[in-house]
């Protein structure tokens, strides 16, 4: 499985089978059952799973993206994973690997997730979207009792904070730019500001 954990290796349907595979074990089992619910709820939408290389419900760090991209929906013209994943197959997931690597956090203390946790083959969004997704939260968090930090990553993912400081008042809460081409091309000092931020709110 080591071998599985490096940049865009979820390219890879064996990578995948076997990512697959782990959806039991108990430390994203309930996760899982999570997305599960989500799907039967809103059958028009794809949710995809919680990586089971990540910390699950031991994990102490959230880091909340914005949407969910195409390389993690099983049902595009390029079939991506399926899963919510630094290991995906597309520049953003990459980044994400590299700066936790630069930031030193374990993946074992993180979860993954999304304040738009669906995806609608686009990636548009509006806020009505934003908020909706942003109330969902209210259900996730239960499932992770250990959290203590959240990092909320991108301008969307900001506007979770008022929630999450309603929900959970002891909750660290740290921000950063998102680590897309776009943040890269348009706000380079922000986007290489990350790890840095990151490296802080782990050794919060």
């Amino acid at each position: 499985m080591a071998l599985d954990d490096a940049p865009r290796t979820l390219r890879s349907p064996e990578a995948i089978a076997r990512r697959r595979a782990m959806l039991t074990e108990p430390h994203i089992a309930p996760l899982a059952s999570y997305v599960a619910g989500l799907r039967q709820q809103h059958p028009a939408w794809e949710f995809q799973d919680f990586d089971p290389l990540d910390g699950g419900v031991e994990a102490d760090m959230l880091f909340l993206l914005e949407k969910p991209g195409p390389m993690t929906s099983p049902t595009g013209k390029e079939v991506g994973s399926g899963f919510i994943s630094r290991n995906n197959d597309d520049p953003t997931a990459e980044a994400v690997f590299d700066f936790m690597v630069q930031a030193d956090i374990p993946r074992r203390r993180t979860v993954l997730w999304n304040v738009i946790p669906w995806w609608d083959k686009s990636i548009r969004f509006n806020g009505a979207e934003v908020r909706r997704g942003i109330e969902e939260i209210r259900y996730l968090l239960p499932l992770l009792p250990k959290i203590q930090t959240v990092v909320l990553v991108g301008g969307q993912a900001k506007r979770a904070l008022p929630l999450l400081q309603t929900l959970r008042p002891d909750l660290r809460i740290h921000v950063s730019a998102h680590p897309s081409r776009q943040v890269y091309r348009f706000n380079p000092e922000q986007w290489h500001a990350i790890p840095e931020q990151w490296e802080v709110a782990g050794r919060a």
